[in-house]
């Protein structure tokens, strides 16, 4: 089923209309009915009843996303939320890190009573708390060093800021942040590789394909680093799609 990103945007926020002051490109986007003038959506092209949204030259018009730029839009706020999400997490696990290294001693004490309780319990269902690589990775935790806890949270909370930077530039479709996004997910690409030959998990795997696709589809769509013309064609791109410069261009192909 295919998508009318234009009809599904205007739907949602509204149509938008300009009057242009070129008489011939004014002609094309204005229509008189029995219930009075109608303007062309700068969006969808739908004629809308009622005076325009704004009025000027054409070159001064607003350049109303459309069309393959929506879904592109639609995509990226896709990925600003996963990220988004993804800080957040990490902000909660490098608070539960930081507040641990403050109180090591306490919590192994706590642990250490609440293995001992539940030994009998698991092992009555033939499962070894003392071999569980869970019991262990948390034991191995104990010995940290309250300096090298404080590191890790420290990281933790760069990196979560990092993810919560790019989910806001995302969001609003920001270059800088598409570039950021790009960079900052391929470095952690060999990580993400790494821990899969260590522990393969349907949670890495599908972590380590959503961030391989989202390197892969950021930069191409929106030609980063010079990918497929650059900035310069992603930026024709955009103009190419606008209903002012379709109806300007129909217009002098009609008059010629």
């Amino acid at each position: 089923m295919k998508i009318d990103w234009d009809r599904r945007t205007c739907a949602r926020k509204g149509h938008v209309t300009y009057a242009p002051d070129e008489p011939e490109l004014r002609r094309r986007l204005r229509a008189e009915t029995s219930l009075g003038e109608t303007w062309r959506c700068l969006r969808c092209g739908d004629f809308v009843l009622g005076e325009p949204h704004g009025t000027g030259p054409a070159e001064q018009a607003p350049l109303v996303p459309r069309g393959k730029v929506l879904r592109d839009l639609f995509i990226l706020r896709f990925l600003a939320i996963e990220r988004a999400v993804r800080g957040v997490f990490i902000v909660v696990v490098a608070a539960a890190v930081w507040k641990f290294s403050n109180s090591q001693d306490s919590v192994r004490r706590l642990f250490d009573q609440n293995l001992d309780v539940f030994r009998p319990v698991f092992k009555h269902f033939h499962y070894d708390l003392d071999h569980s690589p869970v019991v262990g990775t948390i034991q191995k935790s104990f010995g940290y060093k309250h300096s090298t806890l404080v590191l890790v949270a420290a990281l933790l909370l760069a990196y979560a800021l990092i993810e919560l930077v790019e989910a806001g530039g995302l969001w609003y479709a920001k270059r800088w942040a598409e570039y950021l996004t790009v960079v900052a997910t391929a470095a952690f690409l060999p990580l993400e590789v790494y821990e899969l030959t260590e522990h393969v998990s349907y949670l890495k795997v599908g972590t380590l394909v959503l961030n391989i696709l989202a390197v892969l589809y950021i930069a191409l769509a929106k030609r980063l680093f010079g990918l497929r013309g650059g900035r310069k064609a992603f930026e024709e791109e955009r103009h190419s799609a606008s209903l002012l410069e379709v109806e300007e261009s129909a217009g002098v192909a009609a008059h010629a």
